[in-house]
Order: structure tokens, then sequence, then C-alpha cells
């Protein structure tokens, strides 16, 4: 599992000019999935993203985690962060998990999610999204 994380003031995911997901201050998590990827995994990377420490303390050091400043939780699926970039001109999605075990892990995240943390909102797994956020920093890190 891939995680791109960026640090955000805000963010939100529309589909068809519609919320489907919304945040204030905290993380917005783009996710893609790989074929040797399971609940283990899964969970394995949740529970860093969750405790990665990327928010400012008192004296402005990244020691704080998105637990310890209680923020929101955006999670978003992203087959494109599996794309192998290294030759051509066009990415090629081998190395992404067919649909079907992007699906059932998207939605196990999910509810892993939910299960830990108290605010958390998605987008829609195989839906044309559209992203909106305001970038805090901006901090962003890939987590694999």
């Amino acid at each position: 599992m891939i995680a791109l994380l960026q640090r955000v003031r805000e963010a939100r995911v529309e589909i068809n000019h519609s919320i489907v997901g919304q945040i204030g201050q905290g993380l917005l998590v783009f996710v893609g999935f790989e074929p040797s990827d399971n609940k283990v995994t899964v969970k394995r990377q949740l529970d860093r993203l969750l405790a990665y420490r990327i928010f400012a303390d008192q004296d402005e050091k990244m020691n704080l985690s998105l637990l310890d400043i209680e923020g929101g939780l955006l999670l978003v699926p992203q087959f494109t962060l599996t794309a192998d970039t290294t030759r051509g001109r066009r990415p090629s999605f081998t190395s992404a998990a067919a649909p079907q075990l992007g699906q059932e892990l998207f939605d196990y995240l999910c509810d892993q999610a939910r299960n830990d943390y108290q605010e958390v909102a998605t987008g829609t797994f195989g839906a044309d999204m559209q992203v909106h956020l305001q970038n805090d920093g901006p901090v962003t890190f890939i987590l694999n």
C-alpha cells in the first residue's frame, strides 16, 4: 500500500458537484494498493499514518500526530500511485492491485479507520472525483 499524506488546513472530495467527503485541519491521504497488499499491510499502514508526527508542536517542530491534534482524516483511493513510470512516456499500471482487490482493501481501510479514529471522511473507489485542498506548509510524505 502506498499512501501519499498531505497536511491540510481543509480538504474535500466532490463527485458530480456534490461533496462526498470533507475535513478541516488534518490529513488528506491518497492511497494506492499493490497485488501483494492484504489486510495486515493495510492495518499496519493505517496505524502508521495516524501516529505519523507531521504537525507542529508549541516549538514549531514536527512532533505531533493526527491523533495528538484530533484533526480530520480524508482517505481517497488513487490507483495511479502504483504506476510504473521507469520507462517510456506512458505510465504502466501492471503494478496496481486488481480492481476487486483494491476495492476490498479500500473498504477495509475505511472501516478500520472509522473503528480507530473519530473523524474520517472518504472518497469513492472507482469514481471520477475532484479533490480540493488547502495545503498546510506544504507538507507531503509518501509512506510505503
